[in-house]
């Protein structure tokens, strides 16, 4: 692998690996017999370094935001078993959003938060 112009290995700036390279990286850790030393002393990463990128691949943290477009979450529409009375209509909604991001948080809103509320959480919690 060569170092593209600007980036130097010691005593310089940090180099930069964009998100389809760390994935390719990685994903050549993960085949049968691989060694991550091999690999890694095969792209001149140090091994630290993809054993860090091979934890957010594992997290799913290293998906490329800007080629997807929009990323679905999945919904499941619960209910409590009780038909809503036509006073309880007339009134502002209540209810409870329960979001699960599997090994970083269960998330349970309540209420009627702001859309700005719910957009900066999920921001933090879709990093």
């Amino acid at each position: 692998m060569e170092l593209d112009a600007g980036s130097t290995r010691r005593g310089g700036r940090r180099q930069r690996f964009p998100v389809e390279q760390k994935r390719r990286i990685v994903e050549a850790t993960l085949a049968p017999g691989a060694s991550v030393a091999r690999v890694a002393r095969e792209y001149a990463v140090n091994a630290n370094q993809v054993f860090a990128w091979r934890r957010a691949y594992k997290q799913g943290l290293l998906e490329d935001r800007g080629r997807g477009g929009v990323k679905l979450l999945p919904v499941q529409i619960g209910s409590d078993g009780d038909e809503a009375s036509p006073e309880v209509e007339s009134s502002p909604l209540q209810g409870s959003i329960h979001m699960e991001f599997p090994g970083k948080a269960l998330l349970t809103v309540e209420g009627t938060p702001s859309a700005e509320s719910l957009r900066i959480i999920l921001e933090h919690l879709l990093r």
